[in-house]
């Protein structure tokens, strides 16, 4: 039996960028906050020292920022006719663990969504119409630009993004990305400076007609104090970013913008270790009343609240849903539900390139230094015949190549011996891969559920994903996959390996942490979880905020929007419904 604790204003679980911004938000409100966390508590002075941060085998192989396994997992299949299987290890996707979460270990590319994104579906059927797929259960997200671009230049403003606009106000700017939707105001700092590999792509796909622009990078291209007053540094180009913490505070995450001023707020208590097991709701189940947790010391207690925030990662936000019965789960064969309905995640495609008289220096580098073009983005071409929706965002950003693990070889080297070693030496400094990371369209069959034989130590089902690429996402693979072809070819390459995704999806290899859905936001609460503000259709003092609200993912990282969804949800909460607390959408 849960020990009950006396009653909070409000309950924040998960102290990642979401969490943590609302948290910081509502604190401001004079209400008493408590931000759960079961990890441990973060700190870039104790846990990413400049002596030890660098640490490729602790931080990238061992994962020692993502969660365990053995604390919490999911099951895995492509459909409903295969048994899942737990993840043994991570291999497709990175959760983090403690606060900060997984933007302590993110690369920092930090895009907008494009305006038609955010109407998706009504914007390509009155395009496309009959053309679109009978597969794809797009679904428009009950906002638009002009209520999210508010939203994120406030989080611009808190992780002092570097970037050069493409369009203030519909005025186009020269070396920007000019596909983006109008921006209220520049970026807070300039691009990051650029190593060989990038600017070598610019030219090329300059030459070609393309519009390069500098990717948008939460690593600081200059000393910065940010919105809240915290000082940060800029990047030094170490080499260890993706899957590591930052030692130098260049780049932007909750514990370098946003912990640092909301921890010294009398009105905040974090809670870390800290597992929560589930909301609690009174008997009508149409109004949360808390959670129930279980501490370091395997102790459950339950923590009253006059309001709950759910922002955790994608998978712990479905499944504490699941766990808790909120909403009806969803269910494939009928289509009917909404918990764990639209899952979706990214589709990774590349080109990678060897030379015989160039040197990248790779050991240089950044997770999101480096140029890109959206020519071949979402909806930036015209899909007519083509039997396919969306496109990617091709660019070139190398992160760093660390010594144990940068192997980059061409198809047929010896795996081992002499002839392995001298195509090492040949290869580590002469190679550049250009990447586009695409969009990811929602099916019928994609979803999240709880999974009915296994179980994580404290006895709850492991949430199972049932997902594969569906065959438009393969099509368009294929297709920006042959655009970057022909961008790599114009470089006079000795050799060419291009990668599109064709096959299954496999979960073994990483592919990215962009994954979508499964308490997804809309206008319609029957195919929708959350309304425009975040709050539960029918449960209104409950909000769930993160990537899992995302209907379907387009050819952009995740992060920036639920950053901005994250400020979106904590400005309705504190204008509307603290004024008026109760359902703030009536349909």
């Amino acid at each position: 039996m849960a020990k009950k604790l006396p009653s909070t204003d409000v309950v924040v679980v998960g102290l990642g960028w979401a969490g943590s911004i609302i948290a910081n938000e509502l604190a401001d409100e004079n209400l008493k906050i408590i931000g759960f966390e079961r990890g441990p508590w973060r700190d870039t002075a104790a846990d990413f020292n400049v002596a030890s941060a660098a640490d490729e085998l602790r931080y990238n192989r061992r994962q020692d920022l993502m969660l365990r396994t053995r604390q919490n997992t999911t099951t895995i299949r492509n459909s409903v006719t295969e048994t899942a299987l737990p993840m043994r290890s991570w291999g497709s996707f990175h959760p983090g663990n403690g606060t900060g979460g997984a933007g302590n270990h993110w690369a920092g590319i930090t895009f907008r969504f494009q305006p038609h994104e955010f109407r998706l579906h009504s914007y390509l059927t009155e395009r496309y119409g009959k053309e679109l797929s009978p597969e794809l259960t797009l679904q428009d997200w009950g906002t638009d630009w002009d209520e999210m671009e508010p939203f994120y230049a406030k989080f611009d403003r808190l992780a002092g993004i570097s970037g050069k606009a493409g369009n203030i106000k519909g005025v186009i700017q020269e070396g920007g990305n000019t596909f983006e939707g109008p921006r209220s105001e520049e970026y807070p700092n300039p691009p990051t400076a650029q190593t060989y590999a990038p600017t070598l792509f610019a030219e090329a796909a300059k030459n070609l007609g393309y519009k390069p622009f500098p990717v948008p990078s939460a690593l600081l291209s200059r000393p910065y104090v940010n919105s809240l007053g915290v000082a940060m540094g800029a990047c030094t180009f170490c080499g260890f970013c993706t899957n590591y913490g930052c030692a130098n505070y260049s780049k932007a995450s909750a514990i370098t913008t946003v912990l640092p001023v909301l921890v010294r707020k009398p009105n905040f208590t974090a809670m870390t270790n800290c597992e929560v097991l589930r909301v609690t709701m009174d008997s009508s189940g149409k109004r949360a009343t808390g959670i129930v947790y279980m501490d370091s010391n395997g102790e459950e207690w339950e923590q009253p609240a006059e309001l709950v925030v759910i922002s955790a990662f994608i998978f712990e936000n479905v499944r504490l849903m699941l766990l808790s019965g909120v909403g009806q789960p969803y269910d494939p064969v009928t289509n009917t539900g909404t918990t764990g309905r639209n899952y979706a995640y990214q589709t990774a495609n590349s080109v990678r390139m060897f030379f015989d008289d160039k040197n990248f220096n790779p050991f240089i580098g950044g997770g999101a230094i480096g140029m890109g073009i959206d020519e071949f983005n979402n909806d930036n071409f015209d899909h007519s015949g083509l039997g396919f929706v969306g496109g990617g965002s091709t660019r070139v950003t190398p992160i760093g190549a660390a010594p144990i693990d940068s192997r980059p070889l061409p198809p047929g080297t010896p795996a081992w011996g002499s002839e392995w070693k001298k195509a090492t030496v040949k290869n580590y400094a002469a190679t550049m891969s250009i990447g586009c990371e695409a969009s990811s369209y929602a099916t019928r069959t994609n979803y999240l559920s709880l999974d009915p034989t296994y179980k994580d130590p404290l006895g709850r089902p492991l949430l199972r994903i049932t997902f594969d690429f569906p065959e438009n996402d393969r099509k368009m693979a294929a297709y920006v996959t042959g655009k970057v072809g022909e961008i790599a070819k114009s470089m006079n390459p000795r050799q060419m390996v291009p990668s599109s995704q064709q096959g299954h999806w496999n979960s073994a290899p990483y592919q990215s942490s962009h994954i979508v859905g499964g308490f997804i936001m809309g206008a319609d609460p029957k195919n929708s979880s959350v309304n425009k503000h975040l709050q539960v259709w029918g449960v209104p003092n409950l909000f769930v905020v993160g990537s899992s609200a995302f209907p379907q993912n387009p050819g952009y990282n995740p992060t920036g929007t639920v950053a901005a969804l994250a400020f979106k949800a904590a400005d309705a909460i504190r204008t509307r419904y603290l004024k008026r607390p109760g359902e703030m959408i009536s349909v």
